[in-house]
């Protein structure tokens, strides 16, 4: 293959970002390689009436149940929670809510604010500007004038609370706590040849719309056109080292099952906080014996996620609960910083879900001897479906390098790449937090008279944030990439996705892996003379 300027690696949500962001300098050569295919909107299972059934199938968030010959297997019986993510064009942004908040600044300052992880080595101000940017780049939908979150500068419309919203909303008031409408990356209006979302629902299986923000609809038209080159079906199992040391490009099997070679100046990666530690640790060399940047054993390591705690409650009205994007209603951060009075430190966000569709409505119910079946099934449905609500807990996972990802030789892809072995373990603190986050939505069901029919923790198909896996820092001993995301033991390697991450906040971390990928693109672009040159 002809050499290129950069090539990147994944074309997920910090992949597009970065394609986009570094080919506005139109002078550079760009391929972007992506080992899954495009999704086709018009075939996405919401176009269907039994569009449920897909999420144990091709819509599945678990890549061991969705079978796809793009993605990897994952070995979870060593956690309590099962990570989960998706391979193609776009990467998880297909399959995502659109639930689209910032990391707050206590976030970036754990260490010095609360003796716990680790400080980043810059703070919020920092990704500020690039939080904007990539706010405008996605369009997001929310409300200005939040207390927990008050920087935004401009957004669409919030999407509507409905029926539902609005009594949970009323819950939050009786007991004095905080609420705001979500930030979603959701059109509540036209925006560009991208209509407004109509409420159909089922969001997590793909947009038909194009209404949601995946960035096969955001980033990519607008990277594509600045020159940027996909390459889709063309699975990377290492990056490859010259006798300098430095990266020279990528090695990879295509479409037709070739074995094939991208020289490249720079080498970019976004394969995500599972994806990208699998490939460094299959990139072994001489001068990596152990995995590419695993010199002082930390890539893998330090893995977290947000564990979650699920309560559900039912109402006597009907309160049209399934209406609306699954993920976007209202949240509270009412418990998000550390309260010396609690018996845990730092805390968690509480997500209100929407009302469980009609399959799963049926299903649950009849599993949980709620709704039976025979004479009085149609009438038990009707008091179930568009009553129930749920609120999810999203608790903040502290830094641990006990919990690891690690390669998987027992199990391979369908290019013979190992895939990977995860092992987690819940810390007490974490299991602190969730009880109270739970105790608490208890208590919101309370407020407004909901019947509290399902509390449990952590739930175990959960492990949507996958994060920290090669972690940034100023000290190579502790950490695998400088704050600017450049690998400190191979200078023209960059890592742009939430493996990097420090710490893992307690919200949905995909607004700040882009904002945090815009800001080392910004880097990496000011000083691309030097790297090519080299």
């Amino acid at each position: 293959m002809e050499p290129v300027d950069v090539v990147i690696v994944g074309s997920g949500a910090s992949g597009a970002a970065a394609a986009w962001s570094l080919s506005r300098d139109t002078t550079l050569k760009i391929v972007c390689l992506e080992q899954g295919t495009v999704s086709d909107p018009a075939g996405y299972p919401s176009t269907r009436a039994d569009w449920e059934l897909s999420y144990h199938g091709i819509a599945s968030s678990d890549p061991n149940e969705r079978g796809n010959p793009a993605d990897y297997p994952i070995d979870n019986s060593g956690s309590p929670i099962s990570l989960a993510n998706f391979n193609g064009f776009g990467g998880s942004t297909i399959l995502y809510s659109g639930h689209f908040p910032r990391f707050h600044p206590s976030d970036f300052r754990t260490r010095s604010l609360d003796g716990v992880g680790d400080d980043w080595p810059f703070g919020y101000d920092d990704l500020e500007p690039y939080f904007s940017e990539n706010e405008r780049m996605m369009g997001v939908a929310g409300l200005v004038g939040d207390t927990a979150s008050p920087d935004y500068e401009r957004l669409s419309p919030p999407i509507p609370l409905g029926p539902m919203g609005r009594k949970m909303a009323s819950a939050f008031n009786q007991l004095d706590w905080h609420w705001w409408p979500s930030y979603g990356a959701i059109n509540t209006r036209g925006i560009g040849e991208r209509p407004a979302c109509i409420n159909l629902g089922p969001c997590n299986t793909g947009c038909a719309q194009g209404a949601k923000g995946s960035v096969d609809e955001t980033y990519w038209p607008h990277a594509r056109r600045q020159g940027v080159e996909v390459r889709t079906e063309c699975a990377v199992h290492e990056v490859s080292l010259a006798a300098d040391g430095r990266a020279d490009g990528v090695r990879y099997i295509d479409a037709e099952g070739r074995e094939c070679f991208q020289a490249a100046s720079v080498v970019v990666l976004a394969c995500s906080g599972a994806g990208t530690p699998r490939l460094l640790l299959h990139s072994k060399s001489a001068s990596f014996p152990d995995g590419l940047l695993n010199d002082h054993g930390l890539v893998g390591r330090y893995l977290m996620l947000h564990p979650l705690g699920y309560t559900e409650g039912v109402f006597e009205d009907d309160l049209r609960s399934s209406i609306g994007p699954q993920g976007c209603s209202l949240f509270s951060q009412q418990f998000y910083e550390t309260d010396p009075g609690r018996d845990f430190v730092r805390g968690y966000t509480m997500h209100l879900l929407r009302g469980t569709p009609p399959v799963e409505t049926a299903v649950t119910g009849y599993l949980t001897r709620r709704i039976p079946l025979g004479a009085a099934h149609h009438r038990k449905f009707a008091e179930a479906f568009n009553h129930n609500v749920g609120i999810a807990i999203i608790a903040e996972d502290l830094p641990d390098p006990e919990n690891r990802i690690e390669l998987d030789p027992d199990h391979c892809d369908a290019r013979g790449m190992p895939g990977i072995r995860v092992h987690y373990t819940l810390a007490e603190n974490t299991k602190r937090m969730l009880k109270h986050g739970v105790e608490r939505s208890k208590q919101l069901f309370d407020a407004v008279g909901a019947r509290v029919v399902a509390s449990f923790a952590p739930v175990k198909h959960t492990g949507w944030h996958i994060m920290g896996t090669a972690r940034m820092g100023t000290d190579p001993t502790t950490s695998v990439v400088s704050p600017n995301g450049q690998a400190h033991a191979v200078k023209n390697l960059f890592i742009v996705d939430s493996s990097v991450f420090v710490t893992a906040g307690a919200v949905n971390p995909v607004a700040t892996a882009q904002a945090l990928t815009l800001k080392i693109c910004d880097h990496l672009r000011s000083n691309m003379a030097e790297l090519v040159a080299a």
